[in-house]
């Protein structure tokens, strides 16, 4: 007998919401082009032959292959056309667009000025990439362009180096001063560009890097250490090392006034940037504030302990921050002439500090190669203590009522470090004029980027004190993490160690080579690019660059393999400049002269210049590593 079928279970939901079969045959679409999954683009067949041929003129040269990568470029210029946008489409003029703590989420990350009452958008503690000349040497100053497009670098060689903004490779390169390049600034407007060197040239610029004139601006070829322009452009005060700040008319290029009062070398100088005053810091440990008109000191303030050598105003001009060698920053406040906070966290001598434009967050930059980020929106607790003298102290405070009492300087604690920003002293910090980008200049002959966290991303590195960014050597590229990356210290992922590719832009002159009719090194010209790798790494690559990774009267560096005769790589972590100069087994205690300094007045522990002259008494105008260049050590 056959199984019985078995019966359907009975439908418990309502006719209308069961799938119904269509009557009409044409609502039903089936598509009947494209049906194949998404194919990759053609390949061209030009192109294709293109690097054929330029593989085989390669081989042909006896050169070595290298695989063409293309450079990624992230524009962190985004989020201003994206703001834009969003104030245009805003239900409300108080509407603000809230972040999703998620990392795919930094799409939709504003600039700084969006977040109004949000600080932590403005730290800038991502490691984004490194730029290194192929001469290396320590730069002392950086800014960026006044148009935010450009980065412009000072150096010890006397050279000014162009970066560019959006992908921070290598633009361009100038022999602008015959010594070390100690400060540099332009006008408000942006129309003109002042730098001083170690001897205390004053020289203009146009912003095509025109030089206009030059003059020696202190005594005894003294070192002028601070350049900075008064609100209308029309004058600029110079700080230099003959102890004096002087003011100078910009376009008849000549002093106004000397004013006198510093007792020792005057280290930085600062205009206000809409008022008549001037504030310097000097080596006699004090902080003057001058009238322009009269020449005159309006007050001085001693609470330093050490030498001061880095000011700058805050973008509301209420407040004035100082970097001294004592290991503080210091914050006063000139409405009341009154130490506004004390910022302690660097372990050893603060070099450099630089506001942020929007946000009141300040950052500076230390000795030991550390970037601290300071946050003062905050009101700090221990500012409502009052101050009790301890009884055993006898003073007239001690008789005081407790509501009486004067209350100490709020210390305020980093809101972010970076601890191994750098290998050696951060001469100088600038954020970028819309404050989502930072950037830092540094003794360790390197210039290096930071841009802001993604937001929510758990591997933000800045709340354990930043990790230290990849060596900028052969083969990495600063900061990109691409899967194909090479690995400093382990050779290129098919990069051969070189430059992503660009073999037919390194210039075939060498040290000695020129660009279309620029002359050699020999005679010290600065037409075309000298012999410099149109990408942004440092180190010697590619055809033009020396056999052997080495500097004359010295041999190769430790760490160095020399075994490649195009490009030096790396086979350890670069080596300190006692090492360089003087061996592994030299005694940095010898070198510096027990602390630091050196038996002459020499404050940053190189020599008497305090950035490390770089000296051009080598017997030719463009020396690199003869003799004359020793004295920068």
């Amino acid at each position: 007998m056959p199984e019985a079928e078995p019966q359907p279970l009975p439908v418990l939901l309502p006719t209308r919401t069961l799938p119904q079969k269509h009557s009409i045959p044409h609502i039903e679409w089936t598509p009947k082009r494209y049906k194949d999954p998404p194919q990759p683009p053609p390949t061209d067949d030009a192109r294709a032959q293109e690097q054929e041929l330029a593989y085989a003129r390669q081989f042909m040269d006896g050169k070595l292959v290298k695989k063409t990568r293309p450079r990624r470029t992230v524009d962190f210029n985004g989020g201003l056309g994206r703001w834009n946008m969003l104030r245009k489409l805003r239900p409300n003029p108080l509407y603000t667009h809230q972040m999703r703590p998620c990392p795919p989420s930094i799409i939709n990350l504003l600039p700084p000025k969006a977040y109004p009452e949000n600080a932590s958008t403005s730290l800038c503690t991502k490691f984004v990439h490194t730029s290194t000349n192929k001469i290396r040497c320590p730069v002392n100053v950086v800014t960026w362009t006044p148009e935010g497009r450009r980065i412009l670098t000072g150096s010890t060689s006397g050279e000014f180096t162009l970066w560019n903004g959006l992908t921070f490779n290598f633009e361009t390169i100038l022999q602008a001063h015959d010594t070390a390049v100690c400060t540099l600034s332009f006008t408000h407007s942006g129309a003109y560009l002042a730098s001083a060197d170690k001897t205390g040239i004053i020289k203009y610029f146009e912003p095509n890097m025109n030089n206009l004139t030059a003059w020696q601006g202190s005594n005894s070829r003294e070192a002028i250490r601070g350049i900075s322009f008064s609100p209308d452009d029309r004058r600029f005060a110079t700080a230099s090392d003959d102890s004096s700040v002087r003011i100078w008319s910009f376009q008849e290029s000549r002093v106004e006034s000397v004013l006198t009062g510093h007792g020792w070398d005057v280290k930085c100088v600062q205009w206000h940037p809409t008022k008549g005053l001037i504030v310097s810091g000097s080596k006699d440990n004090q902080i003057k504030f001058w009238d322009p008109r009269t020449g005159t000191v309006l007050s001085t303030l001693h609470q330093h302990k050490n030498t001061i050598q880095a000011l700058a105003w805050s973008p509301n001009g209420n407040l004035v921050a100082s970097a001294s060698r004592d290991q503080t920053v210091r914050v006063f406040d000139i409405r009341a002439m009154k130490e506004y906070r004390v910022l302690k966290g660097h372990k050893k001598e603060v070099c450099s500090v630089a506001w942020h434009p929007v946000h009141p967050i300040l950052v500076s930059g230390g000795s030991e190669g550390s970037i601290i980020h300071w946050d003062l929106s905050s009101e700090e607790s221990s500012s409502a203590t009052p101050f009790i003298p301890p009884s055993s102290v006898k003073s007239k405070l001690s008789d005081l009522p407790a509501h009486l009492a004067l209350p100490p300087t709020p210390t305020t604690l980093p809101r972010a470090t970076l601890s191994e920003a750098h290998d050696s002293n951060v001469w100088s910090l600038a954020f970028h004029p819309l404050g989502h980008l930072l950037v830092s200049a540094s003794n360790d002959h390197t210039t290096r980027f930071w841009s802001r966290e993604r937001p929510g991303d758990s591997d933000a590195v800045f709340s354990a004190g930043g990790e230290k960014p990849p060596a900028a050597v052969d083969g990495a590229d600063g900061g990109w993490d691409d899967e194909d990356m090479a690995v400093p210290g382990f050779g290129g992922a098919g990069t051969a160690g070189g430059w992503y590719g660009k073999e037919d832009e390194v210039y075939e002159g060498g040290v000695n080579g020129t660009n279309g009719g620029g002359a050699s090194y020999g005679n010290g010209s600065s037409h075309g690019q000298n012999g410099y790798d149109i990408s942004d790494r440092g180190g010697f690559s590619g055809p033009g660059a020396d056999d052997d990774f080495s500097i004359p009267g010295i041999g190769d560096l430790p760490g160095f393999s020399s075994t490649n005769t195009n490009s030096a790589r790396m086979n350890g972590p670069l080596p300190s400049q006692e090492e360089a100069i003087y061996g592994p087994d030299s005694n940095a205690n010898e070198w510096y002269g027990g602390d630091r300094e050196r038996g002459s007045a020499g404050d940053r522990g190189y020599d008497s210049s305090g950035r490390g002259g770089g000296g051009r008494d080598g017997g030719g105008g463009r020396q690199r590593w003869g003799g004359g260049r020793r004295a920068r050590y």
